[in-house]
């Protein structure tokens, strides 16, 4: 089965402005007529033949809600608790790069449309905004995603930026040690502009050692989180240097084609974290549906990239909050119709079946 966006005719199908958007998809479809066609590229594309880039979405197909009747219709808490931080729902905003080649206003509108909607930010190291701008716009936590660059000094020094800027947590991605095939950017001639600027970016990330990142974790006070995870033994191995979180990612199916799709990840990973620190999810989050599938195989948060991608390029600040709200919306209205009135309250008999995730 295909992703439902690939379905869409996105030259001709009838989305041409922000009121007419009713779900996430709907925003790719916008995003296309308002973004130049190299930046659409490098949002909309996968690696190699996109198997793992559809199937992180399609993956939540196979993934089927019990649902239950005649619940009480009080009101829900959805609320979710991070390092502190107290967040109105469990959806953040996953680091992706070069915003401005989106949208002129970058990352300062993404962080605008994420604090209307009450929800945390994750800044890309390859942010085309600086951290301290950034926080003048902000109202909601933000953490700082680190891929490590030239050299050890470098990263602590990128650090340091993210304490002296109020980032909340750190999150070390480990699965970009090398360059992804992307066909679909290579047939477009994707570039960056000549002009665009990059204050955190200084080559390509280079291949580490856990010793490494251990020696990072130790450096900052900030909580850290490895991004990246989809083996139990990797999880088991990011506690073991002191990780205060994990990320169970693919890179969004950009990386390593065939990659197994994040949903089905995640019960090795939580099965192995056993509680002790938290797990978010990224990739195929689609639906408020998707949210509440995360939610009860393990995750306690989930964040979106690609989507708000789309919702940057199509509307600026206001498609960002649109996009976090309908989603926020949906993810209500899925617990309402299996009977959970809390995040506490959903667990594993919030799923009927599922035919992917063992």
């Amino acid at each position: 089965m295909k992703n439902i966006s690939l379905q869409h005719e996105l030259d001709n199908y009838p989305i041409n402005d922000l009121s007419q958007v009713t779900n996430l998809f709907d925003f790719e479809v916008l995003a296309k007529k308002h973004m130049s066609q190299s930046a659409f590229a490098y949002v909309s594309t996968g690696a190699g033949e996109e198997i793992t880039f559809n199937k992180n979405h399609t993956a939540f197909d196979d993934i089927f809600l019990n649902p239950r009747v005649l619940n009480p219709a009080g009101e829900l808490d959805t609320k979710v608790n991070l390092f502190g931080d107290t967040l109105d729902y469990p959806i953040m905003v996953d680091p992706f790069a070069f915003q401005k080649i989106m949208h002129p206003e970058g990352e300062l509108a993404t962080v605008k449309g994420a604090g209307e909607a009450n929800t945390a930010c994750v800044i890309s190291s390859f942010t085309t905004t600086s951290l301290e701008d950034i926080q003048h716009v902000a109202t909601t936590p933000i953490w700082f995603q680190l891929y490590i660059q030239q050299d050890t000094e470098f990263a602590k020094d990128v650090i340091r930026q993210a304490e002296v800027n109020n980032c909340r947590a750190i999150c070390i991605t480990l699965d970009s040690v090398a360059s992804a095939v992307r066909n679909k950017e290579q047939k477009i001639g994707f570039n960056l502009p000549a002009d665009l600027v990059t204050p955190y970016k200084i080559g390509r990330p280079v291949p580490v050692s856990w010793q490494l990142v251990e020696e990072l974790i130790a450096y900052t006070k900030l909580p850290v989180l490895i991004k990246g995870i989809v083996s139990g033994e990797d999880a088991q191995r990011a506690i073991d240097i002191g990780a205060a979180g994990i990320i169970v990612s693919n890179h969004g199916g950009r990386k390593l084609d065939t990659a197994p799709p994040t949903i089905e990840a995640l019960p090795r990973v939580v099965e192995r974290v056993e509680q002790r620190i938290p797990v978010l999810l990224d990739g195929g989050i689609r639906r408020g549906t998707d949210v509440l599938k995360a939610l009860a195989l393990g995750a306690d948060a989930v964040l979106l990239g690609k989507p708000i991608a789309h919702a940057l390029g199509a509307a600026g600040a206001e498609g960002v909050t649109k996009a976090l709200h309908i989603l926020q919306h949906e993810f209500e209205m899925a617990m309402r119709l299996t009977g959970r009135d809390s995040l506490d309250s959903i667990d594993a008999s919030v799923i009927w079946k599922s035919r992917t995730c063992k």
